[in-house]
């Protein structure tokens, strides 16, 4: 079936293609698209969400040693820092044709909202994911009011 959106000789198959010519003529491609994105390849993988308790900041890096990982806490900055090394010592020895697990060093920074709590902040890294969770103010929580 043809479609205007997906044939490449269409109008937007078109622009797409301009679209692509364009980064790599101005070195824009793999750069962030808006103010909130990272870069394509931007390491450890984050979700970021909060409950009506806490500030949860998820990092997705397999096969990374925990105590290998600097999580750090400033001025309502959250870091993560670390270094993901070569496998092994037949990584010298081993052509590679393909490598889609990025080595070397990592640093991310999440700013976090003035509500949370710098004194309440706990860590864990189980399965590869490093779980970061950080106290909201009881001020800032939503509270009942009882209607009298």
């Amino acid at each position: 079936m043809f479609s205007l959106l997906t044939h490449p000789n269409s109008l937007f198959g078109q622009f797409d293609r301009l679209q692509r010519e364009l980064d790599e003529v101005f070195g824009t491609s793999g750069l962030p698209s808006s103010i909130r994105s990272v870069a394509t390849g931007t390491q450890p993988q984050i979700n970021v969400g909060r409950t009506p308790q806490s500030v949860e900041i998820y990092a997705f890096a397999p096969g990374l040693d925990a105590s290998k990982i600097d999580v750090t806490l400033d001025r309502g900055v959250l870091r993560l820092s670390g270094e993901r090394v070569q496998p092994g010592s037949h990584a010298e020895r081993t052509r590679f044709y393909a490598r889609e697990r990025a080595t070397g060093r990592f640093d991310r920074t999440v700013a976090l909202p003035d509500d949370v709590d710098p004194e309440q902040v706990k860590a864990t890294y189980r399965d590869g994911v490093l779980k970061v969770s950080i106290a909201r103010r009881e001020a800032a929580q939503p509270k009942r009011i009882a209607i009298q």
